[in-house]
């Protein structure tokens, strides 16, 4: 009997597919796995693209491999799960599949200049209250506009029906189904700029700013739903059950079902989302208000974003040649007592959630004679801590709900000292999983859901257990002290041209 979920988690540079159990989930691990990686494509500054076919070929190419590895066949594959990255814009013909365009990433800023006018135009408050995002080329329906209007005859094409718009999730289900479903769930659709969030649909006057056809859009499904979407793997019909954008796959994967839980990933960047329950909370912190998975009643998630997270260990590696290998920060970083009054502001990019300042810069400051490597390495690890311990704290006062724990996963969160700094900072237990691969495992979960091997999101929540729990030990006044020091760095860095 099928007993298998592939799990599939189609990133921004790789591609990756993961084996689970179902047998055995509670072992938290994974039966087989396989990655593949794709190139990015930089053709005009702030432009960046993917070929849709590379995309496919390397994530067919792992799901091939990761059932090898197992020795397993299609045949004992009970489902398919999918997470993706979101916002990143495809378009292709109905009739052949063939790409129209390379896909346009969520990175890329070629709309800014577009969305500069809708803002001159006022559209943006209008377009917050029904999307809850903001107005930026982050999102999808700027993207698709562009390719309307720069493909030969897209526009056109596309209201007659003949061409087929799509994030990474509906191009996957596409290939996946040799075309039979043109699909995007409830979570990828949310990060379009194009569905209503109250209403789960598509929204006429979204579509009317934006100049889209409604005949080109997917049909918006459940984040899980019965097996009625039929992939063909190797000649073996298998349902695809499960769908959902990257971070909230991950915050499901996290078994974060409730309001007042939240995941924060530690990556690159830090992606934070709390779930809000069956209410969408607008946010007064330009936070995003998205969907969380879900089908009936629909669930809410407030997000942020942090731009530089793990990125600054990157720097301090390959910038400053602090240490050789990222896994030396925690070394340097307790090798000594304290940060010596130095803090890191890691504004590289500009500023995230909830600042949003593209004209901030990285700064330093609180530099003595005495200051050594380890005072600045430990420095930059609070920094991250500190810009998460920022973004909670507007989510808590958005959902006017206090925070009980945060959940973290991503290849930052292995790091012991960040963890239990992140904890004194916040005050509340920091709980590190087992199983870190939190994305593919809300694509499994979702799966799961969908083929009624769970009855219930609920009983999701006993097969998610914790490696380690961090408490904080962190005085309450002297977090505050800390985190008032840090908002004086933050304003040196979004103030330094005037300075």
């Amino acid at each position: 009997m099928a007993s298998l979920i592939l799990a599939l988690d189609q990133g921004t540079t790789s591609s990756r597919t993961l084996l689970f159990d179902l047998n055995s989930f509670h072992a938290a691990t994974s039966l087989a796995s396989a990655q593949q990686e794709f190139p990015q494509y930089y053709p005009s500054p702030g432009w960046v693209e993917h070929n849709p076919m590379e995309i496919w070929e390397s994530q067919y190419t792992s799901l091939q491999e990761a059932i090898s590895k197992a020795k397993k066949t299609a045949q004992d594959i009970a489902a398919i799960g999918i997470a993706n990255q979101r916002e990143t814009t495809l378009l292709w013909e109905r009739d052949t599949g063939v790409p129209l365009a390379p896909a346009i990433v969520w990175q890329d800023r070629r709309t800014a200049e577009y969305c500069a006018t809708l803002r001159d135009q006022g559209l943006e408050p209008e377009i917050t209250e029904r999307t809850g995002l903001l107005l930026d080329p982050y999102f999808s329906a700027t993207k698709l506009a562009w390719l309307l209007d720069h493909v030969p005859d897209a526009r056109k094409r596309a209201q007659r029906g003949e061409l087929c718009f799509g994030t990474v999730d509906s191009w996957l289900v596409w290939k996946l189904t040799q075309g039979r479903h043109h699909v995007t769930d409830l979570t990828n659709a949310s990060r379009t700029l194009l569905l209503n969030i109250d209403t789960g649909a598509w929204d006429e006057r979204l579509l009317k700013i934006f100049d889209i056809p409604l005949e080109c859009l997917p049909r918006v499904i459940s984040s899980w739903s019965e097996a009625s979407i039929q992939a063909k793997i190797n000649g073996v019909e298998i349902p695809i059950t499960g769908v959902a954008g990257d971070q909230q796959a991950a915050l499901f994967g996290q078994a974060c079902l409730e309001p007042g839980m939240a995941k924060n990933t530690y990556g690159t960047g830090c992606f934070m989302l709390m779930h809000t329950g069956d209410k969408p909370q607008r946010s007064a912190h330009r936070l995003l208000t998205t969907l969380a998975c879900s089908t009936q009643p629909l669930q809410y998630a407030l997000e942020g974003s942090v731009f530089v997270g793990g990125a600054v260990v990157q720097w301090l590696r390959d910038g400053l040649g602090f240490i050789q290998h990222a896994s030396e920060i925690e070394a340097l970083a307790t090798s000594v007592q304290d940060h010596g009054g130095v803090y890191v502001v890691p504004a590289f990019t500009g500023l995230g959630s909830p600042h949003w300042d593209p004209f901030a810069r990285g700064s330093m400051v609180g530099i003595t004679r005495g200051t050594t490597r380890g005072h600045i390495a430990r420095a930059a690890l609070e920094a991250i801590a500190f810009q998460s311990a920022e973004l909670l704290l507007a989510m808590s006062q958005d959902a006017s709900q206090g925070l009980n724990e945060l959940r973290v996963d991503g290849g930052a969160s292995r790091n012991n000292f960040l963890m239990q700094f992140q904890a004194d900072l916040l005050g509340v237990p920091v709980l590190r999983p087992i199983m870190t691969e939190t994305t593919a495992l809300g694509a499994a979960y979702l799966a799961g859901l969908g083929i009624g091997f769970w009855n219930s999101p609920k009983e999701i929540a006993k097969s998610w257990q914790i490696e380690r729990i961090f408490e904080p030990h962190m005085t309450r006044d002297y977090a505050g002290q800390r985190m008032h020091e840090w908002s004086r760095a933050l304003e040196r860095s979004r103030n330094w041209i005037t300075l």
